[in-house]
C-alpha cells in the first residue's frame, strides 16, 4: 500500500512509525525501572561510632576501656534502614576504620566476615589517629552514586571533612542521610555537615546501651585495680608523667614524639587522653577531678621529653 501512497504521506507514515517505536522502547524502559527496587548503602565511620558511643554509654572514648558489639550494632543499623527505606534493598554496609599499616586487627577481621559488610581501612599513626579514612568514604560514596548503584546513602559520622563526600554524592543524584549518636553536651557532628545532608537522625542512650559494655572492675591500661585511692602529690604525678614519656620514647621512637615539640605546652587531644589514661593506670587513681594534678602530669611529660632533644 505504501508504494501507492503519495510521497508526503509516506514520509508522515514513516515519522509516525518511528514515534511508535520510540514510545514502545520508553514503555519497556519505564516498566523495567518500575520493577527494579531502589538501593541504599550504609557508610560507618567506626572511629566516630566508638568515640561517640563510648562517651555516651561508658563515659570514655578510649576503645580499650569498653567492648563494642559491632555485629549487633551493624544489624541494628540495617534494621533501622529497612524501616526507613521499606522499598529499597541494602547494597552493603561499609565499615571504615584505621589500623597500623592497614593490617586488620582480630576484631576487624570478625567484622569483615559478616554478611553484607565491607571493611575499609585507613592508616593508624603512632598517636592512634586515623589517617585516610575520610578520603576512603568519599571515594566509595562518590563512586556508587556516580554509577547509580545507590539512590540513598546513610552516613554515620561527624567529621566536617565528610562534607565534600556528601556534596559529591548529591551531585550525582543520591540522597545522603546523616545518622549520629547523642552527645552528652553540645554536638559531636560538625555543623557544616549537618547543613549539607538531606536528613538527620540521632540515636540515644537506650539505642546504644545494649552494644557497649565497659570492661570489668574498672579498666586500667596497665593493671586491674580500680581507679580509687588517696590523691598523690604533684611531684609524684610529675614523676609519672616523665615515666610515661620515657616509655613512649622507647616504644614509639624519638621522631614520633619530636613531632609534639612545636605544640608545647599543648598536646593533641588524643595524645593528652592517652597520657591521662596511662597515668591513671599507674597511679590507680582517677585524675578527672584534679586539674592541678593533670597539669603536673603534663609538666612531667614535657620536662622529660624536652630533656631528650
Amino acid at each position: 500500500m505504501s508504494e501507492t501512497m503519495p510521497p508526503g504521506q509516506q514520509d508522515l507514515a514513516s515519522i509516525v512509525a518511528g514515534i511508535e517505536r520510540t514510545n514502545e522502547l520508553l514503555q519497556r524502559v519505564l516498566a523495567e525501572v518500575a520493577t527494579t527496587p531502589s538501593t541504599h548503602a550504609i557508610f560507618v565511620d567506626a572511629g566516630y561510632v566508638y568515640a561517640a558511643a563510648g562517651r555516651l554509654v561508658a563515659g570514655t572514648e578510649d576503645r580499650r576501656a569498653f567492648e563494642l558489639d559491632a555485629e549487633g550494632l551493624i544489624e541494628a543499623f540495617i534494621d533501622k534502614a529497612r524501616t526507613i527505606f521499606p522499598d529499597s534493598r541494602l547494597l552493603r554496609v561499609y565499615w571504615f576504620d584505621g589500623a597500623r599499616r592497614r593490617i586488620h586487627t582480630p576484631e576487624q577481621q570478625g567484622i569483615a566476615e559478616l554478611p553484607d559488610v565491607k571493611v575499609r581501612l585507613g592508616n593508624l599513626n603512632a598517636n592512634n589517629q586515623q589517617k585516610g579514612v575520610d578520603s576512603l568514604i568519599r571515594s566509595d560514596l562518590e563512586s556508587l552514586a556516580r554509577h547509580r548503584a545507590i539512590g540513598d546513602a546513610v552516613l554515620i559520622g561527624g567529621d566536617e571533612d565528610l562534607v565534600s563526600a556528601v556534596e559529591a554524592a548529591q551531585g550525582y543524584g543520591a540522597r545522603v542521610h546523616l545518622w549520629g549518636i547523642e552527645a552528652l553536651d553540645g554536638r559531636n557532628q560538625a555543623e557544616p555537615l549537618l547543613w549539607e545532608v538531606d536528613s538527620q537522625r540521632t540515636f540515644d542512650l537506650d539505642f546504644c546501651k545494649p552494644y557497649v559494655t565497659r570492661r570489668a572492675t574498672g579498666y586500667e591500661p596497665n593493671g586491674d585495680a580500680p581507679l580509687c585511692g588517696p590523691a598523690p602529690t604533684r611531684d609524684e604525678v610529675r614523676f609519672v608523667g616523665a615515666r610515661i614519656a620515657a616509655q613512649w620514647l622507647s616504644s614509639r621512637g624519638r621522631e614520633t614524639l619530636a613531632e609534639l615539640l612545636p605544640g608545647h605546652p599543648y598536646l593533641p587531644g588524643s595524645v593528652d587522653q592517652e597520657l591521662l589514661i596511662d597515668a591513671e593506670g599507674l597511679l590507680r587513681l582517677s585524675l578527672r577531678a584534679h586539674a592541678d594534678l593533670r597539669r603536673a602530669l603534663r609538666d612531667g611529660f614535657w620536662e622529660h621529653l624536652q630533656a631528650q632533644y
